[in-house]
């Protein structure tokens, strides 16, 4: 068994204190001497029996009399039980001198090789063992998922909004000027906390300008010269989600073991009202309607028609090329159920989708089925097409930001995704069959998502009704 002598040494500093030295006998033919980072006063320390002499002391020389002592008792400690695990040509002095610094904050009670073996891994490649900021992390959740571009934006507005959290935490609270999300630490009162933050934040921005002007530039919403917007239940449970999905991946790949959700009751599920679309014949008005002075819209009249056939996203239609057309059908993957849910959809095309793509063939520069423009430009379009084919009547929808009802023109609400709706929700109509529609429109079977682009509507009813008479 190894042991140790302790002396002072002879030379001591300007306070007449003496740095405490340790000789370490290994066997009969080794011995390690070694400086420590223990100081003493020469009258505290008894060279006979090896020890610091706490005696009477009192005050601010007792305390750290007695932190030496402790110091050193846990340095011996360490020490022997170095010597007790490790061989001895492995304890040489340099060896002994850099473990010792790498377990400095551990109890000597606690130390294993186990333990050991994992400092010195984390002193040699440090760069595997940094702390990564929840940032960091999502940027390495965003190109594991491979999320298509609209959702990895959408996933950006939820980075920046957190992003801003973080700082209005720290230029308003003088407790936090350092407060940081940590992926570790994060707990239902914080979740509750952003969720506050999310609804509340364009009052905010109104009572501390001060604090969001001081934000960086790039974390500031891009529309920051409009008034801010109040959020939408929908939209903070999509934000929501995302946050959700998030921790899911962290916990599923050991990033963190915290789960703050769990419990969390705060956020209810997203609502929606009835879905509204364009009828068959409203299609077709808008189809036929002479559009000849507005040579613009036309064209985007005549994609929208196109989408309304095959009731595709924007995300999916933008991309398609005459190469997706086999045997008749439409062949595409949905760009955003990619990565977890790779099925080709097939859509055959009727007489009027078939025209559309003889008419523009060879037209886009890119080579795509449509010359489309932005995915903005396209929505605004569709509204200003429907205006001008009067399709204006009056539909209810569920307002977004407030929860109640509204009459609106729908004209004044239609979008991309109406298409995708007129898709559904026709055809719906006829056939009652989800299993028929759901490949088509890329749904899955079952999908809860699917309830909001068709309309359970009289006329179905009663025919549901007369089937049991």
């Amino acid at each position: 068994m190894a042991t140790i002598r302790k002396t002072l040494s002879a030379k001591a500093d300007p306070q007449g204190k003496g740095r405490i030295h340790l000789c370490i006998t290994i066997n009969h033919t080794r011995q390690i001497r070694l400086k420590t980072d223990i100081y003493v006063h020469t009258k505290r320390w008894d060279a006979t029996k090896e020890h610091i002499i706490i005696g009477r002391s009192t005050g601010l020389e007792r305390k750290d009399l007695i932190d030496s002592d402790m110091r050193l008792k846990d340095l011996e400690m360490k020490i022997i039980r170095l010597c007790e695990m490790y061989p001895a040509d492995t304890l040489t002095k340099s060896w002994l001198e850099n473990t010792l610094m790498l377990c400095a904050d551990t109890p000597a009670l606690l130390l294993t090789k186990r333990l050991i073996s994992e400092l010195t891994e984390k002193q040699l490649h440090p760069e595997r063992y940094a702390r990564r900021t929840i940032f960091e992390l999502m940027e390495d959740y965003l190109d594991d998922t491979q999320y298509s571009r609209s959702r990895e934006k959408n996933f950006r507005v939820l980075i920046r909004i957190l992003q801003r959290y973080e700082w209005f935490v720290r230029l308003t609270d003088k407790r936090r000027k350092h407060f940081t999300l940590d992926i570790d630490t994060i707990d239902k009162e914080d979740i509750s906390r952003i969720e506050s933050y999310l609804r509340n934040e364009h009052t905010l921005q109104e009572k501390y300008p001060k604090a969001f002007k001081k934000m960086p530039r790039d974390i500031i919403d891009s529309r920051k010269h409009s008034k801010p917007k109040p959020r939408g239940n929908n939209t903070i449970c999509a934000l929501f989600n995302k946050l959700r999905a998030f921790f899911n991946w962290c916990n599923e790949n050991k990033k963190t073991t915290n789960r703050p959700f769990t419990g969390y009751n705060g956020v209810t599920t997203e609502k929606y009202g009835t879905p509204y679309y364009i009828t068959l014949a409203e299609r077709n008005h808008i189809a036929d309607f002479d559009l000849s002075a507005y040579p613009r819209l036309a064209v985007q009249r005549d994609i929208f028609i196109f989408q309304c056939c095959i009731g595709c996203r924007v995300s999916d239609l933008i991309r398609l090329t005459p190469t997706d057309i086999i045997e008749g059908e439409v062949n595409y993957i949905p760009h955003k159920t990619k990565a977890e849910n790779p099925i080709t959809v097939h859509v055959p095309l009727n007489k009027r989708a078939k025209a559309l793509i003889k008419k523009y063939k060879g037209v886009d520069k890119k080579g795509r089925l449509f010359p489309f423009l932005t995915p903005q430009s396209y929505n605004n379009s569709i509204k200003e097409i429907l205006r001008k084919c009067g399709v204006n009547r009056m539909v209810t929808i569920l307002n977004p930001a407030t929860g109640q009802e509204e009459k609106r023109p729908i004209c004044d609400v239609a979008s991309s995704h109406m298409a995708r709706r007129c898709f559904v929700g026709n055809p719906y109509k006829r056939w009652a069959n989800p299993s028929v529609i759901c490949p088509m429109s890329g749904h899955k079977q079952g999908s809860a998502a699917f309830t909001r682009y068709r309309e359970i509507d009289k006329e179905m009813r009663i025919k549901v009704v007369k089937s049991i008479e």
